[in-house]
């Protein structure tokens, strides 16, 4: 099984078959399955939905269409590796474009917030995806008011290259984010 290991961490990229348990049987069958020990996610609602619709509309079809690239098309699960448990997910919008970059997103439990793990998992997903040779830089999204999630960007070297409204949710504005001098 593909993983990076980091001082904490350990990320888990997901492919097809692991997401289709989730899909299929839930996330309790996908810790048993990767051999993990239980952990439900307290994450907001908005955040929910977004990682559902991520699992069903872009990571089942994408890990299918592309099982030899699916790292760069999945859900990474970021593992505390002190408690053996899933505290969250980490993962990139596919291969770099022509201009050579993908967006970058995260999400970590509620209950794991303040410690630093998601800025030491997109430290080393960073690491990991600098390796490909045609991607320049990273781009990323976070509501206005999500401080933590900036703060786990500007730790990352990312700089905020301007806000926008999406188009769903209905009206949410964001903050756009770019990586600099990183690759």
């Amino acid at each position: 099984m593909i993983a990076i290991k980091t001082p904490r961490l350990q990320l888990i990229p997901l492919d097809h078959s692991l997401l289709t348990t989730w899909a299929e049987h839930g996330r309790n069958a996908l810790e048993i399955q990767i051999g993990l020990q239980h952990n439900t996610w307290e994450i907001e609602s908005f955040f929910q939905e977004e990682t559902q619709m991520a699992l069903r509309d872009y990571w089942l079809p994408m890990t299918k269409k592309f099982p030899f690239d699916f790292i760069w098309y999945t859900n990474w699960e970021i593992i505390l590796t002190e408690k053996s448990c899933s505290i969250g997910g980490i993962g990139m919008a596919g291969l770099p474009n022509d201009q050579g970059f993908t967006e970058v997103g995260y999400c970590l439990d509620k209950k794991f917030r303040g410690h630093g793990y998601a800025s030491e998992a997109l430290q080393y997903l960073i690491q990991w995806a600098s390796q490909d040779q045609g991607l320049h830089y990273l781009v990323a999204e976070t509501p206005i008011d999500n401080l933590a999630s900036q703060s786990v960007l500007l730790k990352n070297d990312f700089v905020k290259t301007g806000q926008k409204k999406l188009m769903q949710p209905e009206g949410m504005e964001v903050f756009t984010w770019k990586s600099f001098g990183i690759f």
